[in-house]
């Protein structure tokens, strides 16, 4: 780069990036994917006003889901490792929001008994969306 002060930002987010993934003792499970429809779901019912922008949320497991607390949290996720090699999108890391919890959710996952369920977008954000399910790293924040 020949701007040396975009340099020590990017590598500011990269090294932040890398500390709350590795430092923070972030958690390792697996996750798939479901398609839409997504409503109702167990957290907002039929507002469509519960899913971002961004199209990156998805339905909690039931080993994060806690009684329905989930509903609502933010996690940074990324995909670590498939079954294909290559699956992964490699430096991609993405924050989700849990609207809903996969064991009830509308839209059946792509593999059942996943920590996180991921909507089409968000899973297609990290790995290749083929895959029915990837081991991921994932951090509430």
């Amino acid at each position: 780069m020949s701007n040396p002060g975009l340099f020590s930002q990017c590598l500011f987010v990269l090294l932040l990036l890398l500390q709350l993934l590795h430092v923070s003792h972030a958690d390792v499970g697996t996750a798939a994917h479901y398609r839409p429809p997504y409503l109702p779901t167990a957290c907002f019912g039929s507002d469509a006003d519960q899913f971002p922008s961004s199209n990156l949320f998805g339905a909690a497991g039931e080993g994060i889901w806690d009684n329905g607390a989930a509903c609502g949290r933010q996690y940074l996720v990324r995909c670590i490792s498939a079954r294909v090699p290559r699956t992964c999108i490699p430096g991609q890391i993405i924050q989700i929001r849990i609207v809903d919890r996969a064991l009830s959710s509308v839209s059946r996952p792509s593999r059942d008994d996943t920590t996180i369920v991921l909507s089409t977008t968000a899973f297609g954000t990290i790995a290749n969306p083929s895959a029915p399910f990837i081991n991921v790293e994932f951090l509430q924040v």
